[in-house]
């Protein structure tokens, strides 16, 4: 952890360093020209430093030890910086696109030198290395805001390029397109934060788990002897490298206490070793082995069910000839519409053909892969 925490500083301050000489270069650049295109994307710039100023603070915070207060850690701070720096970017195109439009009712005649060209063009290459660097970072310590802050630099190249584009026009044709420039980067950068924005409250709110790792768990699971099936799997992330979960496993009904229980350990122990996942919870449906009826009535029952539309899954089956009662668990689609009257009919049914029994049944939400 404290090495992921130094890896995100170390290129946040390589960001904020580049973002800060940039800006200052593009600010002088701009007002010696008049062009508000220049100096809006210096002002870009700025916000990005300021983005990455907020990646590192996240990061610090993200990186406490768990207390009594935070058992779990603080990993989630860093959900909120990149909230924040989402907000700053939103802030920076609002900021722009108010300025751009006030350029355009009150134009201004820009005055390019071919050190300010250079100067651009020199931003540019900068702005590719360092988003293409920043990124692949990102990636590599599963940081959401040094990403985002990665193509955020992408696209700032793409900005900057536009810029340069419309000095050239100017130089060549006379035609002025800065003010009208400075809208289209606005709207860029605009996008840009509401795509970021998005992106992270989908995480605050809890996305579905990733369904490659929800597959391999479950396949990890299933290789246990006495496991005949994985589901339920729920996991909840404290931060990018911190997930908690937790599994049911269906086991035959001769299993013991002592025997469950140290099942449950190993598949606790092998999880965390092959994904780093903690399980810290593993649940138990019993299986039928030594009643007929029960095969019989567990294959009208699917049959009854599989009648249905928007059926995913059916799972946790057992039949309880003592105490006369049919469970088990059934998981119906998030597009259908009406899966409590679905859920509601299959009970109906399954009660009518079996009145001698109780169906205690439970509807499951379709949580993972």
């Amino acid at each position: 952890m404290k090495d992921r925490e130094k890896v995100i500083i170390q290129t946040s301050l390589i960001g904020i360093a580049a973002n800060i000489l940039l800006a200052g270069f593009k600010a002088v650049v701009g007002i010696l020209s008049h062009s508000i295109a220049i100096v809006l994307d210096a002002v870009n710039n700025l916000s990005d430093a300021l983005s990455s100023v907020i990646t590192i603070i996240g990061a610090r915070l993200a990186g406490k030890a768990p207390d009594k207060k935070h058992p779990l850690g603080h990993g989630r701070v860093e959900f909120l910086s990149a909230a924040i720096v989402a907000v700053i970017v939103l802030y920076a195109g609002v900021t722009s696109l108010v300025e751009s439009v006030k350029k355009i009712l009150n134009p201004e005649v820009p005055d390019y030198s071919f050190v300010s060209l250079l100067i651009i063009s020199v931003a540019v290459v900068v702005k590719i290395l360092l988003g293409l660097y920043v990124r692949k970072t990102g990636r590599n310590v599963s940081s959401e805001a040094l990403e985002e802050s990665g193509q955020d630099a992408l696209n700032d190249s793409i900005i900057s390029a536009s810029t340069l584009a419309a000095a050239v026009l100017f130089l060549t044709t006379g035609v002025k397109l800065e003010a009208y420039l400075g809208v289209i980067i606005s709207i860029v950068i605009l996008k840009s934060g509401i795509d970021m924005l998005r992106s992270t409250i989908s995480k605050i709110v809890g996305e579905r788990a990733d369904g490659e790792l929800t597959k391999q768990i479950r396949r990890t699971v299933r290789e246990f002897d006495g496991v005949s099936g994985a589901y339920d799997l729920i996991l909840h992330s404290y931060g990018p490298e911190k997930l908690l979960g937790s599994v049911h496993v269906e086991v035959p009904d001769t299993m013991t206490a002592d025997e469950i229980d140290k099942l449950e350990r190993q598949i606790q122990e092998k999880v965390y070793e092959e994904y780093g996942v903690i399980l810290t919870a593993v649940g138990i449906y019993s299986v039928n082995t030594s009643s007929n009826e029960a095969q019989e009535i567990r294959h009208e029952v699917m049959r009854i069910i599989g009648e249905h539309d928007h059926i995913l899954q059916v799972h946790g089956f057992y039949l309880d000839q003592e105490a006369k009662s049919i469970r088990f668990d059934v998981i119906i689609d998030f597009e259908a519409e009406d899966r409590k009257g679905i859920f509601e009919d299959i009970i109906l049914k399954i009660q009518e053909r079996f009145p001698d029994y109780t169906v205690r049944a439970a509807l499951d939400e379709d949580i993972s892969d």
